[in-house]
């Protein structure tokens, strides 16, 4: 299977460009798509033009050329697709969260080891991040020695463009640690070159947006395995005047030197993305990483035609959304969430 045929079923979260584009750019082809909404599917077919709007995902699902299912529908209904597509023999990349509840996680973690297809998540703030890619190439180079913490932090634009309705309904989108910040979990396991971890505490508020009830408007998380520990925050509350949705920070401490990440902005500092800081015995410098490789839409392909887990382990795959799930479980005991 050389040229590998792959097509989309729900595209609510614009996400889904970054999957298309993963793929595309390591050479697999695009040949459908699936989405009930009109003005999301106009947007797309435009960007798209190869591929075919289909009225019924079945017509994706039945198809034996195609060999990977993409989805970036609502998050609560990421599993139910995922889980058509492994039945079907199809491998699956999602977006994140790949699924809102525990009982998702087990039903996909049953198929993907009955059906043994790829089931992986395509968390964005890691694989599609040259800044974050060049920080685990040099941590296997020894730059900072062993790690032993970690700290992430999220913080996104609630207002820089329209959100629908389920963006704002806990039991649709998984509740703010659930969807953002499974971003850091899977970071900090493969930062503490890790499979699982254990989550110490955890937090979720609505600070300032009592209009919208649903709302998790800040989350934070401690964690921990053997050898590290780890802090994430994520939230709601990136200023009007910064200009870009987020101001994705990760910094990483190992026994011999430290990295920073400024993935999207180098605040008052250099121009464009991708800022890596390092400090180690050699002083600290500014790394440039906008020629980085980004491999993971080549590895993901080569796992497809081989039957490897080279662009993710499986089991890590699973377990930073185990952790999300926790995670958010945790955080959300004695709240009105809860109920």
């Amino acid at each position: 299977m050389t040229s590998i045929k792959f097509a989309a079923i729900g595209i609510n979260h614009s996400h889904i460009y970054g999957q298309v584009d993963c793929l595309k750019d390591a050479g697999a082809q695009l040949t459908a798509f699936h989405a009930v909404e009109d003005d999301l599917a106009a947007a797309f077919g435009a960007k798209y033009p190869e591929a075919k709007r289909v009225g019924d995902p079945r017509a994706i699902l039945e198809d034996p050329d195609i060999a990977v299912v993409l989805t970036s529908a609502i998050p609560a209904d990421r599993a139910a697709i995922s889980l058509a597509a492994m039945r079907h023999g199809k491998d699956v990349l999602t977006d994140k969260p790949g699924m809102t509840t525990f009982a998702q996680l087990d039903e996909i973690r049953k198929v993907q080891a009955e059906t043994g297809r790829i089931y992986s998540v395509l968390y964005s703030e890691h694989f599609e991040v040259r800044a974050t890619v060049e920080a685990g190439n040099l941590i296997a180079q020894g730059a900072i020695g062993k790690v032993i913490n970690t700290v992430g932090l999220g913080p996104h634009a609630l207002k820089n463009n329209p959100r629908p309705d389920w963006f704002f309904t806990r039991s649709r989108y998984g509740g703010i640690l659930c969807d953002i910040a499974s971003h850091q979990f899977e970071q900090f396991l493969f930062f503490s070159d890790a499979n699982d971890a254990e989550v110490i505490s955890a937090s979720v508020a609505n600070r300032a947006n009592p209009d919208r009830p649903g709302l998790q408007d800040v989350g934070d998380v401690h964690l921990r395995t053997a050898n590290t520990s780890g802090y994430i925050r994520v939230d709601w509350f990136t200023p009007k005047g910064l200009p870009t949705w987020g101001d994705g920070r990760l910094t990483i401490l190992g026994t011999e030197g430290y990295i920073e990440l400024r993935k999207y902005i180098d605040i008052a500092g250099r121009p464009g993305q991708d800022h890596l800081f390092l400090v180690n015995h050699e002083g600290p410098r500014h790394v440039d990483c906008s020629q980085v490789e980004r491999p993971f839409g080549r590895l993901f392909l080569d796992d497809v035609r081989n039957r490897t887990e080279t662009a993710m382990p499986q089991e890590r795959c699973f377990n930073a959304m185990k952790l999300a799930l926790t995670a958010q479980q945790l955080a959300e005991r004695g709240t009105e969430w809860a109920q």
